[in-house]
């Protein structure tokens, strides 16, 4: 089963750097494939839910190769600015796929599957970049969580402040064609941060 997965989500993605996805049918991703079109239903109902699984997939094999925000690191503030990098890479290097999904007429499964991992993978690395796990940069404590409910939950308003920010920035980027590199990317949005949370804002190494 995870093999067939596989399959089609890789046809998808070598289909979707042909045309784009609203012109791919899943007799075209079976085919691509090497597989049934039952086959193909097997796992899913339709392209559009194999292209928000094959984005999720990737979303958290990213989040799971980032470097550690834990207390070992010897520069946070700098793995926290690669990991926007990091973000904005994985984004261009399946461009179509994201701005299909990520457009006006998008997923708004995969757009809040993003901000939770991003919330996990990028957010919690720049609060440890501000060396005070609990300052959050000079925002007001009520802004945070309350006592006792863990950061990544919906009354996190920093959280979830940042992780809207990203996704809007990247989306208005993939839909304007990716004009930037993700270094500048990461170098533009990096800044931003830093500012709110006071950490140091030199551009990412």
């Amino acid at each position: 089963m995870r093999r067939t997965r596989a399959a089609l989500a890789g046809a998808l993605i070598r289909l979707v750097a042909e045309r784009d996805l609203s012109r791919i049918s899943v007799a075209d991703v079976a085919e691509r494939a090497g597989v049934s079109r039952s086959t193909f239903y097997d796992h899913y109902r339709d392209v559009h839910e194999l292209a928000e699984a094959a984005c999720t997939a990737m979303i958290d094999e990213l989040i799971g190769s980032l470097p550690s925000p834990g207390p070992g690191s010897a520069d946070p503030a700098r793995d926290a600015a690669r990991s926007l990098e990091a973000f904005f890479a994985s984004l261009a290097e399946h461009a179509g796929l994201y701005r299909a999904l990520l457009g006006p007429q998008g997923s708004a499964r995969l757009a809040d599957h993003i901000r939770r991992r991003v919330t996990e993978g990028v957010y919690d690395r720049v609060r440890r970049a501000s060396g005070d796990l609990g300052d959050l940069g000079g925002l007001p404590e009520r802004a945070g969580p309350p006592q006792g409910v863990p950061y990544g939950t919906p009354h996190d308003v920093p959280a979830a402040f940042t992780a809207g920010a990203l996704i809007g920035v990247a989306s208005d980027w993939l839909q304007r064609g990716c004009p930037c590199s993700p270094a500048e990317m990461a170098a533009l949005t990096w800044p931003l941060l830093g500012a709110l949370y006071r950490v140091d804002a030199g551009a990412p190494a």
